[in-house]
């Protein structure tokens, strides 16, 4: 059995996802790992570590492609380089199967397996796989951080002879794993952290970090069977704009993390909201590459509306890269794990295994 991966495309993706440590793994399973020459040389790792921890090294993509049984991506191939792929191969990464429905259906028919990690079912037995967990707790963390970067004033409380500075006050909107990460951040750099989710079971663990969270008045628990967020009715929007209006005008960093998979992000903060924000105030909008969760928000531009700043990354992680790959290749190799039966040393695609199941793609 051969693990392959090619180099992603640098100018959307700096993530890897094979790294040295998990070479040594995947060859206590008895695969080879075939990746390509200057594989991760621009995240400080050379192929000699590679080539140390037992992997083999490629100039030849077509060779890396047509010789692995498993091929371990971030995003999907090229056109030219899928060409190269052949019947009962498996290629695995995240694939966005909603943006990308043609080119997977085309692998399928041509009886190619396709699993794409970000619809692993939120179950217990997939937690150390689950790619959308490991990534969005970085998103989090490194969302908060990029915020206060822009924020002109200080985020702790500081007392001096001088005077009194305030602590800003930070809104999170969302408390999913990212949502999490980020209140947990800002709540270690000082800031008076608020939060709001439609999801009540979402209130405890927000008061567990030191957040305050916003409940809008007869809430209900809006949250699917998987963990996810629900779409919300007409009612419970109007009663959750009335709430974040009044709560805005006096926040000063505001992170957006509210998304629903496979649909396009809500649009929880609209213009009229923002124009009655304190000047200097900065949104980070992690929900912008699917629409954003505010009314302005643009991809990988930073707006200037009426005196707040409003950002939003395609890809923030490409700033963290290391650890989110040192994560992300531990998630992939856990999934190959599962596939893989290690008594008849072949794969096994069980379609009564759950996990297999929600990530086959056709």
């Amino acid at each position: 059995m051969i693990v392959g991966s090619l180099n992603e495309d640098r100018k959307i993706e700096s993530r890897v996802a094979i790294t040295p440590d998990n070479v040594k793994k995947f060859l206590g399973l008895g695969f080879k790992v075939l990746i390509e020459k200057n594989y991760a040389g621009h995240l400080g790792i050379d192929d000699s570590e590679y080539l140390s921890s037992g992997a083999e090294i490629s100039e030849d993509k077509k060779k890396i492609l047509t010789n692995s049984n498993f091929i371990l991506q971030f995003n999907l191939p090229s056109e030219e380089n899928l060409n190269s792929l052949k019947e009962n191969q498996n290629l695995i990464g995240v694939f966005n199967p909603y943006t990308n429905k043609e080119i997977i259906s085309d692998l399928s028919k041509k009886k190619i397996n396709v699993f794409s990690l970000e619809l692993l079912p939120r179950i217990t037995r997939a937690q150390s796989m689950d790619i959308l967990s490991s990534q969005a707790n970085l998103a989090g963390y490194k969302a908060v951080v990029e915020a206060f970067a822009n924020f002109k004033k200080a985020v702790p409380m500081m007392m001096t002879a001088a005077g009194t500075i305030p602590a800003a006050k930070i809104l999170v909107v969302g408390a999913g794993v990212a949502g999490l990460q980020a209140i947990a951040t800002a709540k270690r750099m000082g800031g008076i952290v608020f939060a709001t989710d439609v999801r009540m079971a979402s209130k405890e663990q927000v008061e567990s970090l030191g957040g305050k969270f916003l409940i809008v008045e007869d809430a209900e628990n809006l949250e699917t069977s998987g963990g996810y967020a629900k779409e919300t009715s007409d009612e419970f929007k109007k009663k959750q704009e009335d709430l974040l209006s009044e709560t805005l005008k006096k926040i000063d960093i505001v992170i957006c993390t509210a998304l629903i998979p496979g649909k396009k992000a809500p649009v929880i903060i609209k213009e009229s909201m923002i124009k009655n924000m304190q000047q200097g105030s900065v949104i980070y909008d992690l929900a912008a590459v699917q629409g954003g969760n505010t009314a302005v928000t643009k991809v990988d531009e930073e707006v200037d509306f009426n005196g707040i700043k409003i950002m939003g990354e395609k890809n923030i992680l490409n700033k963290l890269p290391v650890s989110a790959s040192n994560l992300y290749s531990k998630n992939i190799f856990n999934f190959v794990s599962n596939l893989y039966d290690k008594e008849k040393k072949n794969v096994n695609i069980n379609l009564e295994d759950e996990i297999i199941k929600e990530t086959l793609v056709k």
